[in-house]
C-alpha cells in the first residue's frame, strides 16, 4: 500500500474550543489509525507572532496545546507531533519560496484583509503569512492536506507554489498536495456571531467543567424564529443541531431533527442531549489530561522535532541544491 504524507498544524492561540475539536482535532486522530497515511502534526507558533503577542503568554500556550492535543487521542508514537520554531528549516525554507511567490497573489488572500481591516500595526509577516504556511506543508513532503473551507485558498497558493518553483528549477523537488475537506459543520459561537473564538467570549472550552460546559451551552444562541417550544423549529440554521450531527449518534440526530421540526421539543429540549454526548465522549478525555504529565509532554515533543527535523534536512538539501544555493 502506498504511504500518503499528512500535514496540519495548529496555532497556540488559546484554549481549545469545541469547534476546535469537532473540526479538527477530532479528524487528526481519525487520520492518525487509517492504514496508509503518514501524520504530521505541528503547533505552528511562528504562525502566532504576525500579531502583537505576549512572549510568556505564548510559550505557555504552546506547551498547553501539546498538552491538550495529547489528551485528545493525538498519540506521539502514531505521528509526529513537534513545535514548528524547533524546526528551523521552516523559516528557511519561506524565505526560498517567497522568491517564487507573486506579492499579487499574496495580497488576494481572504485572511490578510480580514486580520489587518482596522489594524494600528500590519507586520509584513501577515502578508507573507501565507508562504510560510506552504513551507510547512512543502517541508515534509505532504501529499494530503486536513482543511476547512477557509483554508482552501491558502492550500491552492501551495500547489501553485509547488508548480512555480518545479517549472522554474526544472525538477520535482515537490508534489502537489491535496486537500482532505473537514465533513463537520463549522460551529459557530454561542452568541450567534460568526465562527466560535475565546477572543469573542462566544466558545465553550473541551476542558471546562460540566458545570462550566453547560452553563455556557445552556445560554447558546439558536433558532430566533423560534419563540415558543411548539413553534416549528429550522435545524439546518440551527447551530445546536449542528453540534448534534457533530456528537450524537444517527438515531439520535433523527430524532432531534423531528422533535424541533415539529415543535415537540424545545430548544433547551436539545442542548440537554447534546449535552449528553458531550459529556460522554469528553469526560474520559479531561481524566486523560490529568494523567498526562508535563515530562510525558517534553519527552513527546523532544521525539517529534527530532524525527521532523530528519525529513525537513532532506528537502532543505534538495532545495538548496536546485537553487544554486550554499557550495
Amino acid at each position: 500500500m502506498s504511504t500518503a504524507r499528512v500535514f496540519s498544524g495548529a496555532q497556540p492561540t488559546g484554549e481549545l474550543h469545541i469547534g476546535n475539536y469537532l473540526g479538527a482535532i477530532r479528524n487528526w486522530v481519525t487520520m492518525m489509525h487509517e492504514p496508509g497515511l503518514e501524520c504530521t502534526y505541528a503547533i505552528v507558533d511562528a504562525h502566532a507572532i504576525t500579531m502583537p503577542h505576549d512572549p510568556k503568554e505564548l510559550r505557555e500556550r504552546t506547551l498547553r496545546l501539546a498538552h491538550d492535543l495529547m489528551a485528545l487521542g493525538v498519540d506521539p508514537k502514531r505521528c509526529t507531533l513537534f513545535i514548528q520554531s524547533e524546526v528551523p528549516e521552516h523559516t528557511e525554507l519561506a524565505w526560498y519560496l517567497a522568491a517564487v511567490t507573486p506579492m499579487g497573489d499574496l495580497s488576494r488572500m481572504t485572511q490578510f484583509k480580514d486580520k489587518s481591516d482596522n489594524a494600528e500595526f500590519i507586520s509584513s509577516a501577515l502578508f507573507t503569512y501565507p508562504t510560510l504556511m506552504a513551507a510547512d506543508i512543502l517541508l515534509h513532503q505532504a501529499t494530503l492536506v486536513p482543511v476547512g473551507d477557509d483554508q482552501l485558498q491558502h492550500l491552492e497558493l501551495a500547489r501553485e507554489t509547488v508548480r512555480r518553483f518545479n517549472h522554474r528549477f526544472k525538477k520535482n523537488v515537490f508534489s502537489e498536495p491535496k486537500p482532505r475537506l473537514s465533513r463537520a459543520k463549522r460551529i459557530m459561537g454561542t452568541d450567534g456571531n460568526g465562527k466560535m473564538s475565546k477572543s469573542k467570549n462566544n466558545s465553550i472550552s473541551i476542558f471546562d467543567t460540566s458545570e462550566a460546559f453547560w452553563k455556557k451551552l445552556k445560554g447558546a444562541f439558536t433558532d430566533p424564529q423560534r419563540l415558543k417550544m411548539t413553534d416549528p423549529g429550522r435545524p439546518a440554521l440551527c447551530n445546536i443541531f449542528a453540534m448534534h450531527e457533530a456528537m450524537s449518534p444517527p438515531a439520535t440526530v433523527e430524532e432531534v431533527r423531528s422533535n424541533c421540526e415539529g415543535g415537540k421539543w424545545g430548544c433547551m429540549d436539545c442542548k440537554k442531549v447534546v449535552f449528553d454526548n458531550f459529556e460522554t465522549e469528553l469526560v474520559p478525555l479531561r481524566k486523560k489530561r490529568e494523567e498526562i504529565s508535563l515530562a510525558d509532554v517534553n519527552a513527546a515533543l523532544d521525539e517529534g522535532r527530532d524525527k521532523a527535523r530528519g525529513v525537513a534536512s532532506k528537502t532543505i538539501r534538495d532545495v538548496r541544491s536546485v537553487m544554486g544555493l550554499g557550495r
